[in-house]
């Protein structure tokens, strides 16, 4: 056990900086590089002897993510019109939530989006469904 320690003990300088929570902004930006290059040399090989570095890399940065980097709150309404502007779509550009005249009685707030439509936006956009919270069931 003592030559496992001491050969872990010469690493450990190197190795321990990627296990601690970051400190800041830069050490956070610095953790998801390395995680970055770690999956690029991983890939989805499960047995590669990194594997569970990088598994420990992502659940630090993810720590990290829920406890400094929250989402803001926002309505189903503020989501579908951010995805629309960061898309250039119009109202009636979305068959996923139905009429023009829907859409737009979604953005004023008169109608709220439902579960049937809540998913065609997140298949459409790639966005978790929990972007749309208020709504969950």
């Amino acid at each position: 056990m003592n030559a496992m320690l001491d050969e872990v003990a010469r690493h450990w300088v190197h190795l321990a900086p990627l296990l601690t929570e970051p400190v800041d902004e830069a050490d956070y930006d610095a953790k998801v590089e390395a995680l970055d290059e770690l999956l690029d040399t991983v890939g989805d090989d499960e047995e590669h002897p990194l594997a569970s570095l990088a598994a420990r890399l992502g659940d630090v940065i993810e720590a990290y993510d829920e406890e400094s980097r929250s989402m803001p709150e926002a309505s189903g309404a503020e989501v579908l019109r951010y995805l629309m502007t960061e898309h250039g779509i119009s109202q009636s550009e979305l068959p996923e939530v139905g009429a023009q005249s829907v859409v737009s009685a979604i953005l004023s707030g008169k109608r709220s989006l439902n579960w049937r439509q809540i998913c065609g936006i997140s298949d459409r956009f790639g966005v978790p469904t929990d972007a749309f919270k208020e709504h969950r069931m």
